[in-house]
């Protein structure tokens, strides 16, 4: 699909979008009009993000895979774009709304421009209140905000510092009434910061794909059955009773010094699985502790 900018007809428009108050006059869009049909999840966060971050969003959006759900951000630097990414990697569809127009020489951030072309090839769209030339200002970012809390069924806060236009958007949502979900992080990261805030004000934690498809009124259990067995399809019951042990990361002595009790699995046999497991991609080491891919 070629990258040609027109204007969405109102009949066209997200359903949401009517509910909050000042909707914007016009939008324009590259792309496919989305089907508004699905689940649309606003996925917000830090520029500045750190590992845990995009790992928790590359993961969690691989768990939505095959789901009738379809990812929303704002084409920024760092979560935004990881989020973005994470949706075609796992052919979801996925709706940039960037803080400018989207005319290719106005897009922002300019080293975006590659990735907005990928969306609207994969079948996603761009989305803009702006005038295509339009460029992108300080008061343009938190206005764009608007668009995505309202449109979406819910927001979901990666990452976000005490002060952040991610912040934004989550308050946002919560005025337009919609769901707000937010990850938990390390307390000792000034990144964890808005997630905990929204969290002790009513925000869903997520640790999950599941957590997020319930969030969205899906049935997650019998999806979880159903990815999980195709997942471990060809491990043995021994490589299964580790992948039951590390459920919750743990640090691999006490992978060890568990298997060892409650399986009864030498201390050898266990590090030869959980070198098995780590090739076959299902487990990997991070920060010191061992957690399920």
């Amino acid at each position: 699909m070629t990258y040609t900018i027109k204007k969405l007809d109102k009949k066209d428009w997200p359903p949401l979008l009517g509910e909050i108050n000042q909707p914007p006059k016009q939008l324009l869009y590259a792309g496919k009009v989305p089907d508004w049909s699905r689940k649309l999840l606003c996925i917000v966060g830090a520029r500045k993000y750190t590992s845990y971050g995009k790992e928790a969003v590359e993961s969690l959006v691989e768990g939505l895979k095959g789901q009738p759900v379809t990812i929303v951000s704002g084409l920024a630097l760092g979560i935004d774009s990881i989020a973005h990414r994470a949706a075609l990697k796992n052919n979801l569809p996925t709706i940039a709304v960037p803080g400018s127009g989207l005319s290719l020489k106005s897009l922002h951030p300019q080293s975006h421009t590659t990735l907005a072309k990928e969306i609207v090839e994969s079948g996603g769209t761009l989305l803009s209140e702006y005038n295509p030339e339009f460029k992108a200002t300080h008061w343009s970012f938190p206005q764009r905000n608007r668009i995505m809390a309202g449109m979406s069924h819910a927001t979901f806060v990666i990452e976000a510092e005490k002060k952040s236009g991610t912040l934004i958007t989550a308050r946002l949502a919560t005025e337009y009434n919609r769901d707000v979900l937010a990850l938990p992080g390390n307390i000792w990261n000034s990144t964890s910061f808005g997630p905990h805030m929204l969290i002790r004000l009513g925000a869903t934690p997520i640790r999950s794909s599941d957590d997020l498809l319930e969030a969205l009124g899906f049935e997650a259990s019998s999806t979880k059955e159903a990815r999980d067995e195709e997942k471990y399809f060809d491990c043995s019951e021994k490589e299964m009773g580790l992948i039951e042990l590390i459920k919750e990361p743990l640090e691999r002595d006490e992978i060890l010094r568990r298997a060892t009790a409650e399986l009864n699995l030498p201390v050898s046999e266990t590090q030869t699985l959980l070198s098995l497991l780590e090739l076959k991609g299902l487990i990997k080491e991070f920060l010191g502790e061992i957690r399920l891919v």
